[in-house]
């Protein structure tokens, strides 16, 4: 920990424009230092802006993205195609690890400062985001590695943090839940952020983000309890703190926090009507009136609550974004298959469904956003016809993906060239947020009320052009919520804020679902079953296998074989990187690492 604790970073980035010159003019760059930074308002003021760079951006997007999950066809390598598959070990550095840390000195040395300030209610606001970026790094720790040292001061060489054992998870956990309620009680409303300042924290981006983590934390210990702890001596964090009796109150404060922001100036982005249906596609590269075909901009969207902002003028991407969306996040056979038929049902229950053996079979009379996420790019919402997809070797099993590339990307009427994709990044929006709530009432009840489905997740399938359901509906189907809450998350937060993996882990059962093996088309009674200029079987490495689909057992292409897959309790958590265990004894290893 030494090595990363006391680095002093003093670099500025204003992330915020309207101040820039205001702060430029405050004092000559080549004099800020720590000593002398925090002694006017503009400092705290341009000092929190800058902490909204530590979010997680389109850089982030390997791990932002869940690549290499269950849902996703692609497997030709990287990081977390590794992990998904069980492969991670011990690094010898983990940037994620060192620049949440180096985030957190930059954090705590405002809020040090800002306990000395002469003028509190002039920073109040500055200092409730700061306690908000505070939490949302160690949150992201936490997710990522479990109990880390807390660190809550500006440290020196004498500092105990530095050879300090681990926190738990639990008492991490509780720190941040402090910080997130002085951020609520500090934040100003949405209602109250300028245009200007749109994409600054508010207070219901607090009340949902506790939600988020409020709702995980309750989950995790309901499902995994302390079997990823270690027991603090000879490996992990341990569980000091762990208590099974806050499982119930922190759903149902994630109840009474989700049902607030639910009530706020919040509203699902549905504009389906000059869209021809394809919201669910759109809302995800918003930029300005040329971004789509409705002319409509990011002042359209009342749908994200936290996120990251860009700016095709200030802030552009400047990594591939639409480049590795395409080739990165093409759907797996078990995400299409779950896609409702518009009848509400499961595709093995509907009449409605249309079967795999041409190619735009299974596009009929489906849920919305299989046509929005999962048709080509370059004719997007246009369903595949026979011979528009060929089976011809590594990376192309049989979809496309379009969720999050600028429109009509790659060809002469590309909206935006790669890397100037300028988007803004969702980490919470009202989807989820929904989702959230009716999560938590299943964990408490057990089951919803017909009126909860429908202020939660039937709003949702409203824009995606599904029916209603209620409790009637699902006796009659033999259908359950929990699964439809499970598949809603899986649907509409598809390659979005790491979800899948952390609800796959939450729940416990991320050993089960990434240790299938991963499908993509079906060729079995197909129109590829036998024709060669359709489908070269030798180009792929794994030869067919039977799994079911939505019309029974069929042989599908094998993206990846079960025998490859071997994640396991032990990777639930990732490893701590090995630099910083060799500089502390008592900072010990994950297990299983």
């Amino acid at each position: 920990m030494k090595k990363i604790l006391y680095i002093i970073v003093p670099c500025i980035m204003v992330f915020f424009t309207s101040c820039e010159d205001e702060f430029i003019d405050l004092t000559p760059p080549a004099s800020i230092t720590d000593d002398v930074y925090y002694n006017e308002a503009e400092h705290f003021l341009t000092g929190s802006n800058r902490f909204y760079s530590y979010l997680m951006g389109w850089g982030d997007q390997g791990i932002y993205s869940d690549h290499g999950s269950d849902l996703v066809g692609f497997f030709e390598g990287g990081d977390a195609q590794e992990y998904a598959r069980g492969e991670t070990l011990a690094p010898v550095d983990d940037d994620y690890y060192t620049d949440a840390y180096s985030y957190i000195r930059d954090i705590n040395l405002l809020l040090d400062r800002a306990e000395a300030y002469n003028g509190e209610e002039s920073i109040a606001e500055y200092v409730a985001a700061s306690k908000f970026h505070r939490a949302y790094q160690y949150f992201f720790l936490v997710q990522r590695f479990g109990g880390v040292t807390l660190v809550t001061s500006p440290l020196d060489v004498s500092s105990e943090e530095l050879s300090a054992p681990r926190n738990s998870r639990y008492e991490v956990v509780a720190q941040i839940i402090a910080d997130l309620d002085d951020a609520i009680n500090g934040l100003p409303n949405e209602t109250s952020i300028g245009g200007e300042d749109k994409g600054k924290i508010s207070k219901e981006a607090a009340m949902a983000f506790k939600a988020k983590v409020l709702l995980h934390e309750a989950t995790w210990m309901k499902y995994v309890g302390t079997t990823t702890d270690g027991d603090g001596v000879s490996s992990g964090a341990g569980s000091a703190g762990f208590d099974a009796a806050n499982i119930t109150p922190y759903l149902e404060e994630v109840v009474t926090l989700t049902n607030s922001v639910m009530s706020a100036d919040f509203e699902l982005w549905n504009y389906n009507d000059v869209l021809d249906n394809l919201s669910s596609n759109f809302l995800f590269n918003l930029e300005d009136g040329g971004s789509n075909p409705g002319g409509l901009d990011k002042a359209t969207n009342k749908e994200y609550i936290l996120y990251g902002k860009y700016d095709f003028t200030f802030r552009q991407a400047n990594t591939l974004v639409s480049h590795v969306y395409e080739g990165r996040l093409k759907p797996s056979r078990k995400m299409m298959d779950l896609f409702l038929c518009d009848d509400g049902l499961p595709i093995d229950q509907s009449v409605k469904f249309q079967g795999y053996a041409n190619t735009p079979d299974e596009f009929q009379n489906r849920d919305y956003r299989m046509r929005a996420y999962f048709t080509y790019h370059k004719n997007l919402g246009e369903i595949p016809q026979n011979g528009d997809v060929t089976l011809s070797g590594t990376n192309n099993f049989g979809y496309f993906n379009s969720k999050f590339m600028s429109w009509n990307w790659s060809t002469e009427d590309a909206y935006r060239v790669t890397k100037t994709e300028s988007y803004d990044i969702p980490l919470i929006r009202l989807a989820e947020v929904y989702l959230m709530y009716a999560e938590a009432l299943y964990e408490l009840n057990g089951s919803l009320t017909d009126n909860q489905m429908d202020e939660s997740i039937n709003l949702i399938k409203a824009r995606a052009g599904l029916p209603a359901i209620n409790n009637a509906f699902l006796g009659a189907n033999n259908m359950d919520i929990k699964t439809e809450i499970r598949r809603e998350r899986a649907i509409e937060l598809y390659a979005e804020a790491n979800s899948r993996f952390s609800d796959l882990k939450r729940w416990g059962i991320a050993e089960q679902e990434l240790g299938e093996a991963v499908y993509g088309a079906v060729i079995e009674g197909t129109i590829y079953e036998g024709n060669d200029e359709l489908y070269t079987p030798g180009s792929y490495s794994h030869t067919p296998e039977s799994t079911m689909t939505g019309v029974g057992l069929r042989e599908c292409l094998v993206v990846q074989p079960a025998s490859t897959r071997n994640f396991s309790r032990d990777n639930y958590l990732f490893p701590l990187p090995t630099s910083q265990v060799e500089l502390v004894d008592e900072l010990l290893q994950n297990p299983g690492y």
